[in-house]
């Protein structure tokens, strides 16, 4: 059995339950990192950015659609998914690191959100409310000056 993420025999990365995708698709680039790191911060290029073409998925559009709106500034012009990291020293562990929350965000967008059934406010609750307008409608007409008329 594979694990999520590895290469399974036919030579496709798993990216969630279901969707496998040619390695070639999913690019990952490596950059200078900011932040602490001494001498190496300026020789190495740690950081890890994951680029993926959303429309190169092979996932339901109403996915795909729930896909884009959770990547919010992730997204670029161009259409593609980019997940940075920096948060470790090495680019194998940011590489994973971006790979799981590629795999996080595929799986909450591909779980369609549940419709929310309709329920009635309890009496408890109207009365609290009510309560407390009242209770606040008598502390602040105990602040008014007082009418001399």
């Amino acid at each position: 059995m594979n694990t999520p993420g590895t290469t399974p025999d036919d030579g496709l990365l798993e990216l969630a339950p279901g969707v496998r995708v040619d390695p070639a698709m999913v690019r990952v680039d490596y950059v200078a990192s900011s932040g602490p790191g001494g001498q190496n911060v300026n020789k190495r290029a740690t950081k890890a950015q994951v680029r993926l073409r959303v429309t190169d998925l092979p996932i339901a559009e109403d996915a795909r659609r729930r896909l884009i709106e959770q990547a919010g500034s992730r997204m670029t012009q161009a259409g593609e998914l980019v997940i940075a990291s920096d948060e470790f020293r090495s680019q194998r562990r940011n590489r994973e690191s971006c790979l799981s929350r590629l795999r996080i965000l595929l799986v909450t967008a591909m779980n369609p959100p549940r419709t929310r059934r309709a329920t009635r406010t309890p009496r408890w609750a109207i009365e609290r409310r009510i309560d407390e307008k009242k209770r606040q409608s008598d502390v602040k007409r105990s602040r008014r000056k007082p009418d001399h008329s």
